[in-house]
């Protein structure tokens, strides 16, 4: 179990981090800073210092605990982590014995558990070197997110050059990266957001946006050899006609209130219907590891991939950022700027 918060003694070594003691849907009433003795490392682990953080909708999940289907990871009766923090972008603090590859001073971006915090440990398949031309909050937001992103255009999608791929939440954390992604494949992108947020994907390479408030964006004769369905909830065989007879459709997200399967049933029934078409039908659950990081650092740096930052909060104000996510109205990412010591 992690460290209670603890009062502050000279040459105790503490930092300030988010401390979750209990689920909850609000999070106002289960999130709040309080000074934690720092984490220490394994000989395979790598300490970070960490510059920056950010918000996605799987911070929901962890500090809800909903659906329940995602307690045998986060703890059946209580959060098993401080807090529900994933991402991380900082410079490496000290480096396990059975570490190579990193040393002290590294600027690295990637995935940590418990990352809403100053320092997190964090496994050196799960990091890699910072995109030298991203600040960290922009780092920072990008792990989870376009690593999703990536993986649902590229290995389940994929997407190629030529074909016509429908991405919907295109204005959102994973979707902003999708867009881009599919772009720079040479996909033919139609993106689906809501009408102030139209401008702004069309800008991220988009050949076509729908807004959903005013069409339905399933109910046009074009067909699309891809879908990246990121925030929908239009049922299986909706998605399916949209689809051309061997196309693909990749359920990343759709929300429900359930608390037991929490929107899965479609990606459920997709894998069911799969074996028995012609069109391919599934989900994931992204991968975190330091291959696909550096596949986005190639893309970063070409200036074909860059983080939507919608705003910067500190640390003190991660509620806030996750209430802005719940929301609904980002354009992109939240990120959390740490105070440098």
């Amino acid at each position: 179990m992690w460290n209670k918060p603890i009062a502050t003694t000279g040459g105790t070594k503490t930092m300030t981090a988010v401390v979750q003691e209990c689920y909850g849907a609000e999070p106002e009433a289960v999130l709040r800073t309080a000074q934690l003795l720092r984490p220490c490392i394994g000989p395979d682990e790598v300490l970070v210092r960490v510059h920056a953080s950010s918000v996605d909708r799987g911070t929901w999940h962890l500090m809800a605990g909903l659906p329940y289907a995602v307690r045998p990871v986060s703890g059946l009766r209580r959060p098993k982590l401080p807090n529900p923090g994933r991402n991380i972008a900082g410079v490496v603090e000290g480096v396990g014995p059975d570490v190579t590859g990193f040393a002290p001073g590294d600027e690295v971006y990637g995935t940590a558990d418990a990352a809403f915090a100053e320092y997190a440990a964090a496994r050196p398949d799960r990091i890699a070197p910072k995109p030298t031309g991203l600040t960290f909050e922009e780092a920072a937001t990008v792990p989870v997110s376009a690593l999703t992103a990536l993986q649902a255009v590229r290995d389940k999608g994929r997407v190629r050059e030529g074909q016509q791929v429908l991405i919907t939440g295109a204005a959102g954390g994973v979707g902003t990266f999708a867009v881009q992604i599919a772009h720079a494949f040479g996909a033919r992108v139609t993106a689906v957001a809501s009408t102030p947020k139209l401008d702004a994907v069309e800008a991220l390479g988009a050949d076509r946006v729908i807004d959903y408030t005013r069409e339905d964006f399933l109910a046009a004769p074009r067909r699309y050899d891809a879908i990246i369905d990121i925030a929908g909830s239009r049922r299986l065989r909706d998605l399916r006609r949209a689809l051309t007879p061997r196309g693909r459709l990749v359920i990343t997200g759709g929300e429900t209130k359930g608390r037991w399967l929490g929107g899965t049933d479609r990606q459920l029934r997709a894998q069911m219907v799969s074996p028995f078409t012609g069109q391919h039908l599934g989900t994931f659950i992204a991968s975190e590891h330091a291959d696909g990081l550096r596949d986005l650092t190639v893309l970063i740096d070409m200036g074909t991939l860059s983080p939507v930052v919608d705003r910067v909060y500190t640390l003190a104000e991660t509620a806030a950022a996750v209430r802005h996510l719940l929301d609904g109205r980002v354009m992109g990412k939240l990120a959390l700027a740490l105070p440098a010591e």
